[in-house]
């Protein structure tokens, strides 16, 4: 799962370089020769395109950094964490609901895919079957009783033996 959104800030990262290293350069040295950089938007416009590139790159490096740091060995087998599925009742609106939980990049929440940062990713961490947590959202609170739970470990076991004979 990781390795997936790692390749994905790669290729991002691969190409607003090739941009910033090819591209930029070529258009501000298109922009300059036009002549009075001060009222000059093409250049104005390159220029803030390269810092805005900059800055992107930046924050992805950071991004993909703080992927690198992830341990599957660190993410609980018995309780909520990254890569979980939850079955939850909400009983604020008397219905269940089933969410995974992954990172921020991978969010899709009308798939059902909630980020461990979002407010019910939050609540969820490190909790067990039978556990009720409080949300605490925009839409207002919400209380939350976890059904069923399969880790990533859980999927990671079922998988294997499908891929050994395969």
């Amino acid at each position: 799962m990781t390795d997936q959104i790692r390749r994905k800030l790669q290729e991002e990262i691969n190409a607003l370089e090739h941009e910033l290293i090819h591209d930029l350069p070529k258009e501000i040295k298109k922009a300059a020769a036009l002549g009075d950089l001060s009222e000059n938007a093409e250049y104005h416009m390159a220029k803030q395109r390269q810092e805005y590139v900059k800055a992107r790159v930046r924050q992805l490096g950071r991004r993909l950094a703080d992927l690198s740091l992830i341990n599957m060995n660190n993410i609980p087998r018995d309780k909520v964490g990254l890569g979980s599925k939850v079955k939850v009742f909400d009983n604020t609106k008397n219905e269940e609901m089933e969410y995974t939980l992954v990172t921020s990049e991978e969010s899709d929440v009308a798939n059902g895919k909630i980020s461990t940062t979002s407010p019910i990713g939050r609540c969820l961490l490190n909790k067990k079957v039978g556990d009720s947590v409080t949300v605490v959202s925009p839409n207002g609170k919400r209380e939350l009783e976890i059904l069923t739970l399969a880790t990533i470990h859980d999927e990671a076991a079922a998988d294997e033996p499908e891929e050994a004979g395969a």
